[in-house]
């Protein structure tokens, strides 16, 4: 049974950074898909960023594509998200999950399989 504990959170100014951790528990994340997936006020959580569980392939949504980057520290269990170029939409509480599925479309990114969420921290980009 895996457990996640997300942390780092916190208010920033717009342009600024964010580090996004996501510590796990019970289970190694080394050969996981894993992911981060936001949920601003009034709207669906989505996902934005996912580590494949068959190839290791990091995907994003096209939203953060660019600023955002997600890794793993395989030796600490822990799933990273950095943040950049911080902008007041990127405003919601973060989440991580294990996913058993995760890709890239036209569409845009398609996850599925979250077995195991973390409980959010909650991102404020002031403008």
């Amino acid at each position: 049974h895996v457990q996640l504990q997300a942390s780092g959170g916190g208010l920033v100014q717009a342009g600024g950074s964010l580090t996004l951790s996501c510590a796990a528990s019970g289970a190694s994340l080394a050969y996981a898909g894993v992911g981060w997936f936001r949920q601003a006020p009034g709207k669906e959580r989505d996902g934005i960023s996912c580590i494949s569980r068959s190839d290791g392939s990091t995907y994003y949504a096209d939203s953060v594509l660019g600023r955002f980057t997600t890794s793993r520290d395989n030796a600490k269990n822990t799933l990273y998200l950095q943040m950049n170029s911080l902008k007041p939409e990127d405003t919601a509480v973060y989440y991580c999950a294990t996913v058993y599925y995760c890709a890239k479309y036209n569409r845009g990114l398609i996850t599925g399989g979250m077995d195991y969420w973390g409980k959010g921290t909650q991102v404020t980009v002031s403008s």
